[in-house]
């Protein structure tokens, strides 16, 4: 087995290398349970969106009914990302880091795009815009050294 196509791959050692396609193999399982939680959270959406425009007043949403259903498309979106993350995994054996981090921010935008800000506490937004910062900054880095 080559090094290129396996990085935990040790020349010789069949331990290793056993050990390895079996962690391969784990992790190609993660991506078919992250399809079927991709396949449950669509239904999600519908059902949310379902439920939000049979509420009275019906087929209108208010400000929280658009908030719901903002928070299902994203969480599909961010269970999107995650299987692309194990994908490229799987196919270059690499942590795509500009990738992890993107997700990390979509992650973090959704929790603040439901966020009440009428009961959080100080602290919790200072929090937040700190992670916010922090993956803003990483994600400019990490794009700026795969341009050079």
């Amino acid at each position: 087995m080559d090094s290129k196509e396996n990085h935990l791959s040790v020349e010789g050692d069949w331990l290793i290398c056993k050990l390895s396609n079996g962690i391969r193999g784990l992790v190609r399982l993660l991506a078919i349970m992250m399809t079927v939680v991709i396949v449950f959270c669509v239904a999600d959406v519908f059902l949310v969106v379902y439920e939000k425009l049979n509420q009275a007043p019906k087929y209108l949403l208010d400000l929280n009914d658009i908030f719901a259903v903002f928070a299902s498309f994203l969480a599909v979106l961010i269970a999107i990302e995650i299987f692309v993350n194990i994908a490229l995994y799987l196919r270059d054996d690499v942590i795509h880091i500009r990738l992890v981090v993107a997700t990390a921010l979509m992650a973090i935008a959704r929790k603040v795009i439901v966020l009440d800000f009428t009961t959080i506490e100080q602290e919790f937004l200072i929090g937040i815009a700190l992670i916010i910062l922090a993956l803003a900054v990483a994600y400019f880095l990490v794009s700026k050294k795969a341009r050079t």
